[in-house]
């Protein structure tokens, strides 16, 4: 029970790797807040958590949305009392089809930086002014192995998780004196129930093939460094980066 009565908010956390942090949150003792923009997956993990005992709340909440991201820490606190973790995890991702950069509209860079960029921006707007009145907060906030790769017909995805890494070594600066801790997770290639159209099974080898571990991830694998930054044993860790795809990127 080592996040035991703390409450958490998990965004994007209606599917994928969010609702397997979701999950384990629960298990290990926290009150989770799941927050995504669909409504109805949002409920169904709620559900299926609370079938077990656990607590956790569904919110609707559009991370690109300042008004949504501010909705959702006042019912939050309305509700809790407190926040004491946020799990900056929502992000376009599975929908992405791969192309070169000079085939990226406008409209799809902007639409993927509002979620993956602007959307961590405004989730820690919303929540900064609780954890600094509580003068206590753990924020992760995910990015991507791809980012150490630079993976090609990616490059705005990359790009928007390139800059999740700076954003977070920038937060941990402005807030430790509120003891506040903000930390960065890059998963490598992780799968979920989510399908993915732009990884065949020869890339799956080959990713495989040059990881250190030889077998694709799964949310499992990311249970353990997600507990820790959340947990009360890395209060002396703040803006660093943890990479964890199987040794496939030597960080």
């Amino acid at each position: 029970m080592r996040l035991k009565d703390k409450v958490a908010i998990i965004t994007g956390a209606g599917q994928g790797i969010g609702a397997a942090y979701a999950r384990k949150f629960c298990e290990v003792g926290a009150k989770v807040v799941v927050a995504d923009i669909n409504q109805e997956k949002a409920e169904a993990v709620v559900k299926k958590v609370t079938e077990k005992g656990h607590e956790a709340l569904a919110i609707m909440t559009d991370v690109s949305d300042e008004a949504s991201t501010q909705a959702l820490v006042h019912t939050v606190v309305e509700r809790y009392g407190r926040i004491d973790i946020l799990v900056n995890n929502a992000a376009i991702f599975a929908t992405i089809e791969t192309k070169p950069m000079e085939e990226i509209s406008v409209e799809e860079w902007d639409g993927l930086m509002g979620v993956n960029l602007r959307g961590l921006f405004l989730c820690c707007k919303a929540i900064l002014p609780q954890m600094k009145a509580q003068k206590q907060g753990k924020i992760i906030n995910v990015s991507s192995a791809t980012v150490f790769m630079g993976k090609p017909y990616y490059i705005h995805y990359v790009t928007s998780k390139a800059g999740v890494i700076g954003f977070t070594r920038a937060l941990a600066r402005e807030v430790g004196d509120w003891n506040i801790q903000v930390n960065c997770l890059t998963p490598g290639y992780t799968e979920t129930e989510i399908p993915r159209g732009t990884t065949t099974s020869e890339q799956k080898k080959a990713i495989i093939g040059h990881q250190c571990i030889k077998r694709i991830g799964t949310p499992e694998d990311l249970f353990g460094i997600m507990v820790f930054l959340a947990s009360d044993e890395s209060d002396f860790m703040s803006g660093q980066t943890v990479n964890v795809d199987g040794g496939d990127n030597l960080h």
